[in-house]
């Protein structure tokens, strides 16, 4: 997820407001976002928020973060599509000023000058942001490759780029996602002419499955479609979304005619195609749903496709293989980006990063977009291209750019947030830490009955979850028995003292009967006398 601020004169230019997606250690999360509460205190001074394209980890948290930081939006049109809807959804787009910006745009944001320069990627209208001020102008590129056939959309406004190097580049901050990567990323237009020979002479249902954002794919697969003889069916609620959104402002508007999930039905098998969400095995996702045969209207099965059109991201392995699974016992054929070319990368590859810094020339390359392991290759990439400096930074760093050279100067709170049903909360809530400790050992409850002197009055009763027990005892009976001993005797003890008493009591029973250090609460009810 991307939050960037950077700070000039007293002021604030934020780029992005992004979420990213929670994993098995946050059980009950669903999305993740940063914790504004730095700039939130110093709102006041909080120019605008621009954004630099449409995906959700730069734009994902602006309905939810909005409301504290109040500052004017801007977006090119496709994007300003996309966060009007997300704003809509909380009630907040009569109160959120959303400023739309063409493609190439300038806008003078207090002591920040920005000029929109653009760039392919996976999305439409993915753009650079060139920042000058007083100090020198900053190119944060944001997203992007340099695709020579993008499908929609220009190619990236090389032109430009070197005028902003010929002109002097004080930093560029840049995306270090692929640098890993040997060559070039790859062109849609090839994946397209892929997509078309693999789906023509298939049998029986075919359901494609990409992230819903990439434009271009959705258009390569409306074509492939077509040239099947195919009927296109949208299946997922952030696929029509998309679509609306891209048709709305100018793009895909030769997109085959879409039929709904439940006219698709009516369709021969070998006629109709199904372009899903959830490509990443989102429980939630049409993908998941329908491998798990819990979709209302579309089910596959045996002499069906399945075709996965999107990267396999880190951590959703075994999401992902359990969906293929799913869909292979139901006699599906899977195909994967594993040995198909049916999936380019929207990241610069090492030939694209080195003719970026080719172009403009900077004297400072700030890596950002990726793990450490490759902001610290990007840096070692930008030193081997003549690049003077190339800091190093983690979330939270104040780096320095300008005047001297680039130094860290300090740390502010960088901290996440998770959105919980309806609730935002730290990371760090006792709630969530809680909910994750259960569910890795287990939860032991014990409620205590003492009379009006703090003596028992009935035996203590316990109740387990996510404990296993052994069939031939009793773990529940066994814990009570053990709190019952450790109770204080004689004239009674204050309730605090009991509890703890029995805490620790059934906590050291739980764990020796079963090797687990389970949660465990205590419930005191007092009698009066």
């Amino acid at each position: 997820m991307n939050l960037n601020l950077y700070g000039h004169a007293g002021k604030w230019l934020m780029l992005d407001l992004g979420v990213t997606f929670a994993d098995e250690r946050l059980p009950g999360i669903d999305l993740v976002l940063p914790d504004p509460a730095f700039i939130e205190e110093r709102r006041e001074d909080l120019i605008a928020l621009v954004l630099t394209h449409a995906h959700e980890d730069h734009i994902g948290a602006v309905p939810y973060l909005w409301d504290r930081l109040r500052c004017p939006i801007y977006a090119t049109p496709f994007t300003a599509a996309l966060v009007r809807r997300k704003l809509k959804e909380v009630g907040l787009e009569r109160e959120a000023e959303l400023n739309i910006l063409p493609m190439n745009g300038r806008v003078e944001l207090g002591p920040f000058a920005c000029e929109l320069v653009t760039l392919t990627h996976s999305i439409p209208e993915p753009n650079a942001v060139a920042i000058t001020t007083s100090l020198g102008t900053v190119l944060h590129t944001g997203d992007w490759k340099l695709d020579p056939e993008p499908l929609v959309g220009p190619t990236a406004d090389a032109r430009r780029l070197e005028e902003l190097g010929t002109g002097g580049v004080l930093a560029m901050v840049c995306d270090s996602t692929n640098v890993f990567s040997p060559g070039t990323s790859g062109s849609e237009a090839a994946v397209r002419d892929s997509l078309i020979e693999m789906i023509r002479p298939l049998t029986g249902r075919v359901a494609v499955t990409t992230f819903a954002s990439n434009v271009a794919r959705i258009a390569s697969i409306g074509v492939a479609a077509a040239a099947a003889d195919r009927h296109l069916v949208l299946v997922g609620r952030s696929m029509h979304r998309v679509v609306e959104a891209a048709k709305e402002t100018g793009y895909l508007l030769d997109l085959p005619p879409v039929l709904d999930e439940d006219e698709a039905g009516y369709l021969p098998k070998d006629k109709v195609l199904y372009l899903c969400t959830g490509s990443q095995g989102e429980p939630r996702g049409a993908t998941a749903r329908i491998a798990r045969g819990e979709h209302r209207h579309i089910a596959l099965g045996q002499g069906d496709t399945a075709i996965f059109s999107s990267k396999i991201i880190p951590g959703n392995e075994l999401a992902l293989g359990e969906v293929h699974n799913l869909l292979a016992r139901a006699g599906v054929r899977v195909i994967t980006e594993k040995g198909n070319f049916i999936h380019v990368s929207g990241h610069p590859n090492r030939d694209e990063l080195a003719e970026m810094y080719g172009w403009v020339r900077p004297e400072i390359a700030v890596p950002v977009h990726g793990e450490a392991r490759h902001l610290v290759e990007h840096a070692a990439f930008a030193r081997s291209l003549q690049v003077r400096h190339a800091p190093v930074i983690a979330n939270g760093d104040v780096l320095r750019l300008a005047p001297g050279e680039p130094q860290i100067i300090g740390e502010v709170e960088s901290g996440r947030l998770a959105i919980d049903g309806e609730i935002i909360v730290a990371i760090d809530d006792p709630a969530i830490v809680a909910r994750r400790k259960i569910s890795f050992a287990g939860h032991v409850v014990v409620t205590l009955v003492l009379d009006a002197k703090g003596k028992p009055a009935a035996d203590p009763e316990v109740v387990l979850a996510g404990l296993a027990e052994d069939e031939e005892a009793d773990l529940a009976e066994e814990i009570a028995e053990a709190v019952a001993a450790a109770l204080p005797r004689g004239k009674g003890a204050d309730a605090d003292t009991m509890a703890e008493a029995a805490r620790m009591a059934a906590r050291k029973a739980a764990h020796r009967l079963t090797g687990r250090k389970p949660v465990t609460d205590v419930q005191v009810i007092r009698l009066r006398g």
